[in-house]
């Protein structure tokens, strides 16, 4: 039997090509198409205009007709099995190989919706028109004649329907349709009415002043629409600093800056209502000095005492009285009567709700803050694709400065690293000694690092004592008590160190779990080292102090505390920055930088603001100290980063970090610093000689005693007393409260797990559905080789003459 020739398609690689070599989709849509896009990778442009050839293929051993199976597996041009052109072409219009859309499709599916708007309208359709397919991009420029006159054909219809729209309903169709504006803009010109289209050139010849005058105008609101949209873009703090900072250094640095700035915005938050409600109020009605005011000597910028503890930096500054506007002064020197003096202002009052009310609005963001972070971090679904989307959809084409590009460019390029980082990052397998050795290392390396911080929060301890045995202080000697916050920074700052060195034997594989272990292990000094300080305060510096203004005290211990860790702050990266850098490059000659520790800045910015979360009650200024703070040290910071530090050694993607922050500024911060807080409000007798709680037995007495003169004024506000009777002093409300939150958070994990298990299922349907189309494929090439082979055999008896038989019952 004679053999068919077999034809194969190289189609050559042209620039205008560049589809031909990849996935066609950077999504979940590669693991249904891998399986066969391979198969049709070279062949399914076989309609090219240019660069196609067929070249002939020499026959190989073995007739091809012989089985099916036998042609599944001829090896390609690239080692696929070569199919058949009837079944690539069926193969080229599935559904599932169609990317985007044609321009084609695009004109039929708006002329469809403009046939809908007009049957809606009562006017009469020109014709029906068939359901468009969505041919794949694959064969976009390689459309035939026939093709490209349908298309003219359906934009004429277009056309004609468009002209049939009012004016209103055209622009609104031609502004969604997703085409370039060249082509709506000839759509709009050829769908306009001649009536239409002489009327605007009447127009444009008579009234083109005015035209002109309204362009110009639409166009300058416009353009200053822009550019207060730039201006806005450009008052973002730091925008340009952390961009360059993500593309030289990473997002795992990035990070850190980043809460930096969370902070700020926190602390700003905090600050606004007590200086609308508190500070403003009292510095407008000052009170009367209860004696001589020391005069200012610079040393109260490091203890915080002296003149500052006569200001509004303190709690006890402030009066107990309701404040009002003075009246003028009457005539025949009579005292002004007791409606004249207007705006009352509950002082005691303001100050409580106030500051509970800043507090509470500061935990509002905070938790809004951390469940939007989990939401962006913690997505439900893989992060398949993520290398095909940072390559190809990460760039910004509106950028045309060259520093733009570079910084874009920079960036890109750490995604990248980080990414390929992360892939590559396994567990390398380790034998049953190995895991043991291991095991018995963080044993050893744990219980010296917490044997450190039980040696740390001990000698903390001892100390305070000792400073309660020397007290008081004299205004001479104030600065003896600087002594336990130098006691307590030089603990925070060196115990790190010592945790860095041990943290060098456990040899993490994953840099992510080696800054998580740093973060727990500092995070655990600082809270115990704070909750000792605390103990100090209102423990025992409450009682040795009855016959003074212990509020003060505490606002001033926690003003030194935030000065002296400012100070080591930058001491630390002065000298654990560019002093080893200059001994490293001229000493040990090496031109490697050291790396930007993470944790240990981290660290410092929690216990900054917890620090000022826990002065606020005790000094209502602390937040403006810990903004200015912020704003110098992201300048130090970022000034010692490009100078003296290097991109990690290993780099890695710090996807969840600044979820890990705020988390942890929520949790151990936020949460210890607000049980502190309400300990002193609720529990501890205020002091009697000073601050707007002197006369009452504790701070929370001051809501009690606003209630029973609203019980007096009348039955307008008796629905006050009644509020906060059962749902401020019941506890019921707040176990009812408690309960509905619980339960919500119990339906959002679950309804997360329904999600996660929809998702796996839906993978394992994607899966089987690529399985059934290889089946179908190689039962359509069946078909066809079998219809093949039956119509090649018809030809073949057709052609062949009749054969010789032997006559056997003869012989």
């Amino acid at each position: 039997m004679s053999q068919s020739p077999a034809f194969v398609l190289n189609v050559l690689e042209t620039p205008e090509d560049p589809e031909g070599s990849q996935e066609p989709s950077p999504y979940d849509e590669s693991e249904v198409h891998d399986s066969f896009h391979q198969l049709i990778q070279e062949q399914s442009r076989w309609v090219a205009q240019e660069g196609l050839e067929l070249q002939q293929r020499q026959p190989e051993t073995g007739a091809l007709g012989a089985s099916g199976s036998d042609h599944e597996n001829l090896p390609g041009p690239e080692g696929a099995p070569v199919y058949s052109m009837a079944t690539l072409r069926i193969l080229a219009s599935m559904p599932s190989r169609t990317i985007g859309r044609s321009r084609g499709a695009i004109i039929s599916q708006y002329y469809s919706r403009t046939m809908k708007l007009r049957r809606r309208a009562g006017r009469p359709q020109l014709r029906d028109m068939g359901r468009s397919a969505r041919p794949s991009l694959r064969l976009y420029d390689l459309e035939l004649d026939s093709a490209v006159l349908e298309e003219e054909e359906k934009r004429g219809l277009l056309v004609k329907e468009l002209q049939g729209l009012t004016a209103a309903q055209r622009d609104h169709m031609l502004r969604g349709m997703p085409l370039s504006l060249a082509e709506k803009r000839c759509l709009r010109e050829e769908s306009r009415p001649l009536r239409g289209k002489q009327r605007a050139q009447r127009r444009h010849g008579l009234l083109s002043c005015c035209d002109q005058l309204r362009d110009s105008c639409v166009l300058a609101s416009h353009n200053l629409g822009l550019a207060l949209l730039s201006g806005l873009q450009a008052l973002m703090p730091w925008r340009y600093a952390l961009k360059r900072i993500g593309g030289r250094f990473g997002s795992s640095v990035l990070s850190y800056f980043l809460f930096l700035k969370t902070l700020l915005a926190f602390n700003a938050l905090l600050l606004l209502p007590l200086l609308a409600f508190i500070v403003g109020v009292q510095a407008a009605f000052p009170p009367a000095p209860g004696g001589p005011v020391p005069a200012f000597t610079g040393l109260e910028l490091l203890t915080g005492g002296g003149h500052f503890t006569h200001s509004v930096m303190y709690y006890g500054y402030y009066s107990n009285a309701t404040l009002n506007q003075p009246c003028a002064s009457p005539p025949n020197g009579s005292q002004c009567p007791p409606e004249a003096g207007s705006l009352p202002y509950n002082m005691p009052l303001a100050y409580l709700f106030t500051l509970g009310a800043a507090l509470f609005i500061t935990c509002i963001t905070l938790v809004y803050s951390m469940s939007r972070s989990f939401g962006e971090s913690y997505r439900v679904g893989s992060a398949s694709g993520v290398h095909a989307i940072t390559v190809f959809c990460s760039w910004d084409y509106k950028v045309t400065q060259r520093w733009a590009t570079r910084l874009q460019h920079d960036n890109i390029r750490t995604q990248l690293k980080e990414l390929l980082a992360e892939g590559q990052l396994r567990q390398r397998p380790q034998s049953a000694c190995g895991r043991l050795r291991r095991a018995a290392v963080l044993g050893i390396v744990w219980l010296l690092c917490l044997g450190t911080t039980l040696g740390c929060t001990l000698a903390v301890y001892t100390f305070s004592e000792r400073m309660i045995e020397q007290s008081p202080v004299s205004a001479e000697r104030e600065a003896v008590l600087l002594l336990l916050p130098l006691v307590v920074c030089l603990l925070n700052l060196g115990a790190p160190y010592l945790f860095r060195i041990l943290a060098t034997l456990e040899r993490h594989d994953s840099p992510v779990l080696e800054v998580y272990v740093a973060i727990c292990r500092n995070l655990i000094l600082k809270m115990v080292t704070l909750g000792i300080l605390c103990y100090h305060w209102l423990g025992r510096r409450v009682g040795t102090l009855k016959d003074q203004c212990w509020e003060n005290f505490v606002g001033q211990e926690l003003y030194r505390l935030m000065v002296m860790d400012f100070i080591f702050t930058l001491l630390d990266t002065l000298l654990g920055e560019l002093v080893w850098r200059l001994f490293s490059e001229k000493q040990l000659k090496r031109k490697g930088k050291p790396e930007f520790d993470i944790a240990g800045n981290v660290l410092e910015l929690i216990y900054g603001q917890t620090l000022t979360w826990l002065g606020v009650l005790f000094s209502p200024l602390l937040p403006a100290m810990q903004i200015v703070k912020l704003l110098l040290l992201f300048y130090i910071k970022k000034a010692s980063l490009m100078a003296n530090c290097q991109a990690p050694r290993r780099p890695w993607k710090a996807s969840h970090m600044s979820t890990v922050f705020v988390s942890l500024l929520c949790f151990p911060s936020f949460l210890g610093a607000a049980v502190f807080l309400c300990y002193a409000i609720w529990q501890v007798k205020p002091s009697s000689i000073c601050g707007p709680f002197r006369t009452l037995d504790t701070m929370y007495e001051a809501g009690k005693v606003w209630v029973r003169h609203l019980e007096k004024a009348g039955p307008r506000v008796s629905w006050l007393p009644w509020v906060h009777r059962y749902l401020v002093e019941d506890t019921f409300p707040i176990y009812l409260v408690s309960a509905l939150l619980l339960a919500v958070i119990y339906l959002n994990i679950q309804v997360v797990k329904g999600q996660r298990k929809v998702i796996c299922l839906l993978k394992e349907q994607i899966s089987n559905e690529g399985e059934d189309k290889i089946f179908l494929i190689n039962k359509l090439q069946r078909v066809y080789e079998k219809k093949e082979r039956s119509r090649a055999g018809r030809t073949e008896e057709a052609v062949t003459p009749p054969a010789l038989f032997t006559d056997w019952d003869a012989q």
